[in-house]
C-alpha cells in the first residue's frame, strides 16, 4: 500500500506506510499492522506498569543528590587545586626563608667570631690603658707630693680638666663594683685598683696644698659631691684604701673655710660619717673621726649641725671606738668624744641661761 506526501511515498517501519494528505487542514492517517499495534500496546502497558515503580520519589531524590554530589565534587576539585597551588607557593616561600635563615646563621657565626676577636682586642686595649693609666697616675701621685708641682698645675690651667676626668673615672669604677665578689676576691695589686688609688691619692695631695684646696673649694664642687656620693655607695669592708684617700681629700678641703662650708651644707655628710664609723676598717673609722673633728671646730657648722651632732647614738658610737686596740684610732675617738661633750655642755649652759 502506498501514501503520498508531496507526491512521494513515505516508508514506515515494519512495512507500514503513511498516507498524508496534500492539504494541511486535512487529518493525518497512519496505517499500522495489527500485530505491530498490539505489540506497541503491550509495550505501553508494560511501561505504564513499570515506570511508577522505577520513577519514584526516592529515585528522584537520589538523582538530585547525585547531581548535588557531582557539583560538590567539582567544587572540591577546584578547592583542592587552589590549595595545591597555595601549598606550592608556601613551599617556595619556605625554601626561600630557609635559605635566608641559613645565610643569616652563617653571617651570625661570622659576626660572633668577629665579636669575640673584637672583645679580645678590646680587653687587650683595656689592659694596656689600665696599665698606662696606673703608671701615669702613680707618677702624678708621686709628683703631687711636691707643693710646687701643684702650683705649676694650677698655673697651666689644666687641673680642671684632670679633675673632671678623675671624678668620672672614680664614679665609673665604684658603680661597677660587684660588692659580693669584690669583698672576697679584691685584688689590691690590680692595675685598675692601683689606677683609681693613684687618682684619689693625687686629688688628696692637691687638697693638701693651700692653693690646691682653695681651688677645690671654689671650682670643684662637682668633684666633692661625687666623693661624698661614692663613699656612701661603697659597702663596709670594700676598698678601704680608696675610702681612706677620699676621706683624706675631704678632710684636707675642710681645712679651707670655703671648703668646710660647702661640704657641711651637704645634707648627706653627717649620715655618711655615721655610716663610715661602723665600717669595720680602723683606718676608715680614723679618718671619719678626723673629718667629724673638723666639723666640730667651726662655729657656723655647729650652728648648722648642732642638733645632729648632739645625737646620743653618735656619741655612743664614738665612745665605742675609744676602746679600739689601734692607738691612733683610740686617741682620735677620745678627742672627738671630748669635743662632743664640750658642745653638749655649751648647749646646756645656753638653755639654762635662757
Amino acid at each position: 500500500m502506498s501514501a503520498s506526501l508531496g507526491g512521494k511515498p513515505l516508508a514506515l517501519s515494519h512495512g507500514s506506510k503513511i498516507h498524508v494528505s496534500s492539504e494541511v487542514h486535512q487529518e493525518v492517517f497512519v496505517r499500522v499492522r495489527k500485530r505491530d499495534l498490539e505489540k506497541l500496546t503491550t509495550e505501553v502497558m508494560q511501561l505504564r506498569d513499570f515506570l511508577p515503580r522505577v520513577l519514584n520519589p526516592n529515585l528522584m531524590e537520589m538523582l538530585h543528590q547525585a547531581r548535588t554530589a557531582q557539583t560538590v565534587k567539582e567544587l572540591l576539585v577546584q578547592e583542592q587545586e587552589q590549595l595545591r597551588q597555595k601549598c606550592l607557593h608556601l613551599q617556595s616561600r619556605l625554601d626561600a626563608v630557609q635559605t635566608d635563615c641559613q645565610r643569616e646563621r652563617e653571617e651570625k657565626l661570622l659576626l660572633r667570631e668577629q665579636l669575640w676577636q673584637s672583645g679580645a682586642e678590646l680587653q687587650q686595649q683595656a689592659d694596656f690603658c689600665s696599665g698606662l693609666g696606673s703608671a701615669t697616675c702613680s707618677l702624678l701621685w708621686s709628683c703631687s707630693v711636691i707643693e710646687d708641682t701643684v702650683t705649676h698645675w694650677l698655673a697651666d690651667g689644666k687641673l680642671q680638666a684632670f679633675l673632671a676626668v678623675a671624678a668620672q673615672t672614680l664614679e665609673s669604677f665604684v658603680r661597677s663594683l660587684d660588692v659580693e665578689l669584690k669583698t672576697q676576691t679584691e685584688d689590691q695589686n690590680s692595675k685598675e685598683h692601683q689606677f683609681v688609688l693613684a687618682l684619689a691619692g693625687t686629688i688628696t695631695n692637691i687638697a693638701a696644698v693651700t692653693c690646691g684646696r682653695d681651688f677645690l673649694s671654689g671650682s670643684a664642687h662637682t668633684l666633692l659631691d661625687i666623693l661624698m656620693k661614692l663613699l656612701e655607695l661603697m659597702k663596709p669592708g670594700v676598698f678601704p684604701k680608696l675610702k681612706v684617700l677620699m676621706l683624706m681629700a675631704l678632710y684636707n678641703v675642710s681645712i679651707s673655710v670655703k671648703g668646710l662650708k660647702y661640704i657641711s651644707e651637704n645634707p648627706g655628710l653627717l649620715p655618711l660619717i655615721w655610716t663610715l664609723l661602723n665600717d669595720g676598717e680602723w683606718e676608715v673609722c680614723l679618718h671619719s673621726l678626723r673629718l667629724l673633728q673638723s666639723l666640730l671646730l667651726d662655729e657656723e657648722v655647729l650652728l648648722l649641725l648642732g642638733s645632729s651632732l648632739l645625737d646620743p647614738d653618735l656619741q655612743a658610737r664614738v665612745h665605742h671606738l675609744t676602746s679600739s686596740v689601734e692607738p691612733s684610732l683610740r686617741l682620735a675617738a677620745q678627742q672627738t668624744l671630748e669635743d662632743l661633750q664640750v658642745l653638749q655642755q655649751g648647749r646646756g649652759r645656753e638653755q639654762n641661761s635662757l
